[in-house]
């Protein structure tokens, strides 16, 4: 029987993709993974990771973070945990040699035992759903009529993100990902076939980097945090100052 392992980050979205690497590079070595997330976020990890024992957690005011995670992993019998919060209210993490010298991202992966460059293997931690993917795309190309386009995503969990307008080129259709599908990863192909994509810090711009899409000249990353909370990007990204929302942005919503 597979030992089984814990892993302890309950959200956010882009934190959870982040740490699907660490995760899977455990699974490979044989250990049967159960993770605790948020339950709203339930429905972008189940089939797109299944491979994971993924169990809900109530978010509430504080006891998602840590309780509910411990007390769901020790009822199911897990005894090896991994906790890959960089801060939490209460806890000691800084305290670690290397807590002042790295990036959140790269830190979980410290604590993890895992090789940092493992964070760009997302590919292989998951199973893309082309039907929905490609049902996405095609309403795209049909609303568009074929029409280039660039994709927008300015709000992050806790942040609204702008950038200057004046950057966007006038050939293309300005579409904001603004209402998700109840997958994120149904934009992955349409985000392919997009003319560029311009996102703030957030699941979009950790999925693309880590899964390598788009061309580098396609790539354009809005900061919303200060170095040790701003993930380590792989590829190359144009970065833009967060200025203005762009007004000819329409958001385009798919139920």
């Amino acid at each position: 029987m597979a030992q089984k392992l814990g892993i302890i980050q309950s959200r956010g979205l882009g934190d959870i993709v982040i740490a699907l690497p660490i995760a899977h590079y455990y699974h490979e070595q044989g250990w049967e993974i159960h993770w605790p997330i948020c339950e709203e976020f339930r429905t972008h990890f189940d089939q797109t990771a299944p491979w994971v024992h993924w169990h809900s957690v109530r978010t509430d005011a504080s006891s998602f973070f840590l309780e509910q995670p411990r007390d769901t992993l020790k009822r199911v019998g897990v005894s090896e945990t991994l906790t890959l919060y960089q801060a939490l209210t209460g806890q000691d993490f800084h305290k670690t040699c290397h807590f002042q010298h790295m990036s959140f991202d790269r830190y979980k992966y410290q604590q993890a035992q895992v090789p940092f460059l493992m964070k760009w293997q997302l590919s292989r931690a998951i199973t893309r759903r082309r039907d929905r993917e490609d049902l996405l795309a095609e309403r795209i190309r049909q609303e568009l009529k074929g029409r280039p386009y660039t994709l927008i995503h300015m709000m992050g969990s806790d942040h609204r993100a702008s950038f200057d307008s004046q950057i966007l080129p006038e050939e293309c259709a300005h579409i904001e990902i603004n209402d998700l599908t109840d997958c994120f990863w149904d934009w992955m192909t349409a985000i392919e076939q997009a003319h560029s994509v311009i996102t703030v810090d957030s699941v979009f711009s950790n999925a693309i980097d880590q899964l390598s899409l788009l061309d580098d000249d396609s790539r354009y990353f809005v900061p919303r945090s200060h170095i040790q909370l701003t993930p380590v990007l792989g590829n190359y990204w144009t970065w833009l100052e967060n200025t203005q929302l762009p007004p000819q942005a329409r958001v385009f919503n798919v139920n």
